[in-house]
């Protein structure tokens, strides 16, 4: 067994070579598509302020930030009776945000979808600030593998929403499209914990009942520091949120302000513009969403076709996620993991162990987001491949 200080080991996403090119696979932060990134770099060249420097109130500023949100409501197709909101806190401050703005009293009830890791921690956090009801959807062996049917009984018909996270990035459970609500529960708004998924497959904003969408960055449309947040406007209105709700995540108070109440994540948004220029210019989401389908692909025949070399958790092929693939080698083996992560080091596949609050555990994870390309999936494939031909005695 080699020892833990290994740098691929602990999560490095680095190479001891630098001729070595690297492929991210990591779970987020991560890496965005080799031409915004190009972008970002040639926007440091040009003369004058860059938006890192302009003040958030700036004729300059304001540009980029209209821009940015006439892209994200053009890409996506979003409807005029939703608003975009540029937000703090990431992921975790959308789970205190949500029942803050939707639930005036703690009394107000609403139902949670927990089928897996973030579901779970959002449920955790908005018992703080509303009752908290549950859709459990963990298997008989303790774990998460799938997605609960959704039963008229089990939902709370005064319930303010129900919320689900359509990727769940740590379990490799994916939501391809939002489930069906039953007929006597369609009034009930859905919240969409949508932060690993976005921008890769369609969103049926009215049909499916959305009524809160949010995306922390890091993982498909930027950097770590701003969360997209897309409200339906008959949600908001200073007498449905909480009175404890802070300014900051007051999602009327902040529309009010034109996204300006206090100084938001600047440079971030205009990178949220570059990366909304480059998935129209390759397709917009259909295009997007063919990608992620061939990609995910790729992995999942190698592992199905391992003869149980490589396992994945998920059997249900409807809801294995197409951004994070989780999978084991050799039933978990201690040792033939660890040559696989320096091997797929050495050849700067990196990402695939990150150190996390939930340990590491037998699982490794292959994460799809914009940043990897058709080709980079064949190389992990590849190599996956080969080592598995060289361990299988």
């Amino acid at each position: 067994m080699y020892a833990n200080n290994h740098p691929a080991l602990v999560g490095s996403l680095s190479s001891s070579d630098p001729s070595v090119k690297l492929i991210n696979f990591s779970p987020g932060p991560t890496s965005l598509p080799k031409a915004v990134e190009d972008e970002i770099a040639a926007s440091f060249k040009k003369p004058g302020l860059t938006s890192l420097a302009l003040s958030h109130r700036s004729p300059e500023f304001l540009n980029i930030l209209d821009h940015t949100t006439a892209s994200i409501r053009r890409i996506m197709d979003i409807p005029d009776d939703y608003e975009v909101l540029f937000t703090h806190g990431g992921g975790h401050g959308q789970f205190a945000a949500v029942p803050l703005n939707l639930c005036h009293d703690k009394s107000d009830v609403a139902t949670y979808i927990v089928n897996g890791t973030w579901t779970e921690r959002a449920c955790d956090e908005a018992q703080r600030f509303c009752t908290v009801h549950t859709i459990d959807g963990r298997d008989p062996a303790g774990g998460y593998t799938t997605f609960p049917e959704l039963i008229e009984e089990e939902i709370d018909p005064k319930s303010k929403f129900i919320y689900l996270c359509s990727n769940e990035t740590v379990n490799g459970i994916e939501n391809h499209r939002l489930p069906k609500l039953p007929k006597s529960r369609r009034h009930i708004p859905l919240v969409i914990d949508a932060s690993s998924d976005f921008t890769t497959k369609p969103i049926d904003w009215q049909g499916e009942g959305v009524g809160v969408l949010f995306a922390c960055a890091s993982k498909n449309i930027g950097h770590p520091g701003v969360t997209l947040t897309i409200v339906r406007r008959d949600l908001l209105g200073e007498d449905k949120a909480s009175p404890l709700c802070p300014g900051v995540f007051n999602y009327t108070t902040n529309l009010e302000a034109d996204n300006l109440w206090n100084t938001p994540s600047t440079f971030n948004i205009e990178v949220i513009g570059y990366l909304m220029a480059w998935l129209e210019h390759q397709g917009g989401v259909a295009e997007n969403e063919r990608r992620s389908i061939a990609k995910s692909r790729i992995l999942y025949d190698v592992i199905d076709n391992s003869g149980g070399f490589y396992g994945t958790p998920v059997q249900d092929k409807a809801l294995r996620s197409r951004m994070n693939i989780p999978f084991n080698i050799k039933g978990g083996d201690e040792n033939v993991t660890d040559e696989f992560l320096i091997q797929s080091w050495n050849e700067g596949m990196v990402g695939l162990r990150t150190l996390t609050p939930f340990g590491v555990g037998e699982y490794l994870r292959a994460s799809l987001y914009n940043c990897i390309t058709e080709e980079n999936a064949a190389k992990l494939a590849d190599f996956m491949q080969r080592f598995a031909s060289r361990n299988l005695a």
